[in-house]
């Protein structure tokens, strides 16, 4: 009996086994925005794969998981959509009880989160420039949105809701978050009047993948560690550089969150705190060239990295950031009636 036992456990250990190896987790995320490597190194460990879905915008995002049959285990949202889509459930509540590694991470960035993720990279929004043809980096806003002529047809855009107003908004001198009429109206006249120099309204990341159009890109509206992503894919190192406005910017914050109504949740989880304990953070952080939100893996990065104000950002220019916040339906929709609107002014 001992013995047949015994080959039971040793069968059951097979299979579980067996069943791990075959697991796979999907990934909601932006592209190129997580280290392969410590993806492989996971997968390695535990024989569990990671399949990584890409979207380019928030939008896009948004649509899959309002899709409730969309087979999403993980996710990466802004504190915004962590706020939102917690309300609503689709995201699992987090804690150190069921994700220990939290306990890196200072409240700021975990309030952020609303409860409803892990911190994960934090910047700004500004603009991208090739320096090769841009040898003086932009100061303002003004630079992309009332542009000289020889950049006619040479800027990219990035058609979310918003992002594409941060830089009318802050020229406004009001709110990011704006929602009155005649706020937005401005904005969009701003926004108009633009469109002639405008190439596209892709992501530059996915736009300079384009064989028609990517090399045509000189300058684009994007986030902090565009850069380097955009360098590594036309594989000229320094060739983008990037630029924070004057008149200041969004702030933004990424969470890495769980779905609720995943089969897979314990392995979700497991995967969530092995990307943000000290060493992964720490692994991605350098990999990608962003900063970390995880004190302890802020001491684990080279000095050079956490000296750099293209990385942290000096305290003057996050002075002048302002954070997203829940827009409402009625601001949403007028939004995307504005960008759905500039094709017709290119």
């Amino acid at each position: 009996m001992r013995r047949r036992a015994a080959t039971s456990v040793f069968l059951a250990t097979l299979l579980c086994a067996a069943a791990s190896r075959a697991e796979t987790l999907n990934l909601l995320i932006w592209e190129a925005y997580i280290d392969q490597g410590l993806i492989d190194r996971w997968t390695q460990e535990t024989g569990v794969s990671i399949r990584q879905i890409n979207f380019d915008s928030d939008d896009a995002r948004d649509e899959i998981l309002a899709d409730p049959s969309n087979n999403i285990d993980l996710v990466v949202v802004d504190e915004n959509g962590a706020q939102l889509f917690g309300k609503k459930g689709v995201l699992e509540p987090l804690e150190e009880a069921n994700l220990p590694t939290l306990a890196d991470y200072e409240p700021k960035w975990r309030d952020r989160c609303a409860g409803r993720g892990l911190p994960y990279f934090s910047g700004t929004v500004g603009i991208l420039y090739r320096s090769d043809i841009i040898a003086r980096a932009p100061t303002s806003w003004q630079d992309m949105m009332r542009p000289s002529v020889s950049l006619k047809k040479h800027i990219a855009m990035f058609d979310d809701h918003t992002e594409l107003f941060v830089p009318p908004l802050m020229l406004l001198g009001t709110s990011i978050n704006a929602s009155e009429t005649g706020t937005l109206k401005a904005a969009f006249d701003l926004l108009k009047a633009q469109a002639p120099a405008v190439l596209t309204y892709d992501y530059v990341i996915t736009a300079i993948q384009d064989g028609a159009t990517g090399k045509e890109i000189h300058m684009a509206l994007g986030y902090s560690g565009d850069q380097h992503v955009l360098n590594d894919k036309v594989g000229k190192p320094g060739l983008w550089r990037y630029s924070v406005p004057r008149e200041g910017t969004l702030s933004w914050l990424d969470c890495v969150s769980v779905i609720a109504g995943s089969p897979h949740k314990q392995r979700a989880l497991e995967f969530l705190d092995f990307i943000g304990s000290p060493e992964g953070a720490a692994a991605n952080a350098v990999a990608l060239t962003m900063p970390t939100t995880s004190s302890a893996a802020l001491k684990l990065l080279p000095e050079a990295m956490r000296s750099d104000p293209e990385i942290y950002p000096p305290a003057a220019t996050l002075a002048k950031s302002q954070y997203q916040q829940e827009l409402s339906i009625q601001s949403v929709q007028a939004r995307r009636r504005i960008i759905s609107t500039l094709a017709n002014f290119q």
